[in-house]
């Protein structure tokens, strides 16, 4: 690698994970992983191994997966989280310990009741030990855009010669600005013993907008690693989006002579994936991935298409995976045609889940007019996301109109036994709602209920987000169909699965970092 080149470190499955209701499976962690090492991500951190059993476990499981991306675990300063990182990554290909320590005047007071020397002899040890397990060691200053500027000197020179080979320089609630978060940089790299030896890291967090405005700032100052998550997933407004990232170094290459080794046409399945898993929806004019980002309406921006894509449009929709021109198809397609349309949306179906899908498809299309690409994507991916689910939808029948009253036929499936039930509500949603609650009786609340058309139209299928809350725990779930009430009642089951889930893997220790 050159020294133009900026590392990718992706931490959509540990900061990311840290969005409410956003937790992830083992195997869907496996599945994300496998996909950002082929697409080209430098560092993966793949959990927060102290937090709970489970995160362990994901952490190992990705460790022993992945072939080319280094695997980095999360640990605070102590010694007894630093060792259960290294327990967890030690089998990976290329282990990176990532620890961190707090060092701003708000969070030594506050968050660790600490003075100026005890928090520099808890970087010199906790450094220390981590470098004697692990040849590849990260530091963190949690907060340390609000860190005095003499004081964050001090610690990163102690890092340093404590043996860190990252040093990560976060605005970890995104209170900078690209000048002042650059000027930061420049300043340690210029002013700090050892910084020639390190590689300097940035990890933005969106607050006020700028996560990747800040991001490349830093890397114009010198660093060359930016911290950065698919869809921009984060603790609060989330951190920078890597998709966004990694096309602004490859668009404006004339202003940023940097590389990144991010195989761009991967990153629209990347953003899907991370939404099916998430049950996160990515906003339609989200930039590079979302579904109007390579869309033109107006008659003018129309006809400068027509004429020359490049009038509109300063990327392909291929350089990211987006496809070219789009098929429309309809109930007279066959299977041949439908399984291109699949390999083009980047999907690889077994024979059973293809078949699955072709009859679901043709379900649809029976119903639909036309089937547009975002009906196959969000029909598919219902199917992957729900097909394992321990509650199952089996049959619905709900009477609604002004008479009244309305009333809901539940059928549902509880681990293999059909269970069965009627229910009345103040509306249909209601109704179906108390059905459920009926046969799957939990103590949940209702947080979010939100209805969205997939694609234009009256006959649009529509998709339905549910965000249920209990015990502290949050399960958030989306499903789709072509019949609003149906997908209004796979979507809460759906979450009701994810909170069963919870409910298995125990309390969760987890503590936001970075």
């Amino acid at each position: 690698m050159t020294s133009q080149h900026v590392k990718i470190f992706d931490t959509t499955m540990r900061d990311g994970e840290q969005s409410p209701g956003a937790s992830m499976t083992l195997d869907e962690k496996l599945e994300l992983a496998q996909w950002m090492d082929a697409m080209g991500v430098d560092v993966i951190e793949a959990g927060f191994p102290i937090s709970s059993n489970g995160d362990f476990e994901a952490v190992r499981a990705v460790a022993g997966v992945v072939k080319e991306s280094v695997v980095c675990g999360l640990s605070r300063a102590g010694a007894k989280d630093i060792d259960r990182c290294w327990e967890a990554i030690k089998g990976a290909a290329r282990p990176r310990i990532h620890s961190f320590l707090s060092t701003s005047p708000i969070h030594r007071k506050h968050k660790l009741q600490m003075h100026e020397d005890q928090v520099i002899d808890a970087i010199q040890f906790s450094v220390t030990h981590a470098r004697n397990l692990c040849g590849d060691v990260e530091w963190s200053a949690e907060d340390a855009t609000r860190t005095e500027r003499d004081f964050l000197r001090r610690a990163v020179e102690t890092a340093i010669k404590a043996g860190a080979t990252t040093i990560n320089i976060p605005d970890t609630v995104g209170y900078s600005f690209p000048q002042e978060y650059g000027a930061i940089f420049a300043d340690l790299i210029e002013n700090v013993p050892g910084a020639d030896k390190v590689v300097f890291s940035a990890h933005c967090h969106n607050d006020l907008g700028l996560a990747v405005a800040n991001s490349i700032a830093a890397v114009m100052a010198g660093a060359r690693q930016i911290e950065c998550a698919i869809n921009g997933m984060g603790e609060r407004a989330g951190n920078a989006a890597l998709e966004e990232v990694a096309m602004a170094l490859k668009v404006r290459g004339d202003a940023l002579p940097f590389t990144t080794q991010i195989d761009s046409t991967r990153l629209m399945r990347a953003s899907q994936m991370v939404s099916r898993i998430t049950g996160f929806p990515v906003q339609y004019n989200k930039a590079i991935v979302g579904k109007n980002a390579f869309s033109h309406e107006s008659g003018i921006h129309q006809d400068g298409m027509l004429k020359n894509a490049q009038t509109y449009e300063i990327m392909a929709p291929e350089d990211v995976g987006q496809g070219g021109t789009s098929l429309v198809l309809g109930k007279l397609s066959g299977r041949a045609a439908f399984k291109d349309k699949l390999r083009d949306l980047g999907y690889e179906l077994g024979a059973n889940e293809f078949q699955d899908a072709f009859s679901r498809f043709k379900e649809l299309a029976d119903r639909k007019r036309h089937v547009y690409d975002d009906d196959i994507i969000a029909l598919v991916d219902d199917q992957i996301a729900h097909s394992h689910d321990a509650y199952q939808i089996k049959r619905l029948r709900v009477v609604a109109g002004t008479d009244g009253p309305q009333t809901a036929e539940l059928d549902i499936e509880i681990d293999g036994e059909t269970k069965w039930t009627t229910a009345r509500g103040n509306g249909p949603v209601d109704a179906i709602f108390g059905a459920i609650r009926a046969l799957i009786p939990h103590e949940a609340k209702l947080d979010l209920y939100q209805v969205h058309a997939v694609t234009e139209g009256t006959d649009a299928q529509a998709e339905v987000s549910v965000r249920l809350i209990e015990n502290g725990r949050v399960g958030v779930a989306r499903a789709a169909d072509a019949d609003t009430l149906v997908a209004s009642a796979k979507a809460y089951v759906a979450a009701l699965n994810r909170l069963a889930a919870k409910r298995q893997r125990g309390p969760d220790a987890q503590e936001s970092a970075a």
